[in-house]
């Protein structure tokens, strides 16, 4: 039936879902194995909200249901792509994937670490941060007592890598 014979009420509107981390076209989805577990708990913790929605609305509950369902959706194409890396294979004397990077900032002494992970697994607050962001690309490769440069806006920032674990 054409759409011009549909109640406007009848209609249904795509729900608005938030995008997952940012993750640019063409790169390899790589996840420690702690972030694959993470998102197959996400997708498990979704399900569970879906199948015992309580919700006695029946237009809400549909509402609700497509956003949940369309969350799955985006969950489930990460998943999908997700290519776990192995963190006992990484070279132990340089910065990969998975590393936890140790390092000081210009002139400060004071030791600061990241743990280098997948987009989605990214926390800064837990001191995780994304392969694909800028300080985890100038760590890459590089060995304990080298320095990586971090070009900004307004000058540059020096980071020495004082220890590299996985």
């Amino acid at each position: 039936m054409s759409r011009g014979f549909v109640k406007e009420s009848d209609q249904e509107d795509l729900p608005m879902v938030p995008p997952r981390a940012d993750l640019p076209a063409g790169m390899v989805n790589y996840v420690t194995e702690v972030g694959y577990a993470e998102l197959l708990a996400e997708r498990d913790q979704l399900i569970h909200e879906r199948d015992t929605l309580a919700v006695s609305d029946e237009n809400e509950k549909r509402i609700t249901v497509n956003f949940i369902n369309a969350k799955l959706d985006l969950l489930n194409d990460r998943i999908s792509s997700a290519k776990v890396v192995d963190l006992s294979k990484q070279p132990k004397n340089k910065v990969r994937f998975g590393a936890e990077v140790f390092f000081t900032k210009d002139s400060d002494p004071k030791i600061q670490h990241y743990q280098i992970v997948g987009v989605d697994e990214a926390n800064i607050a837990k001191g995780k941060i994304a392969f694909t962001s800028p300080i985890a690309k100038i760590f890459m490769d590089r060995k304990v007592g080298e320095t990586a440069k971090l070009k900004l806006e307004k000058g540059e920032k020096e980071f020495k890598i004082v220890e590299v674990t996985y």
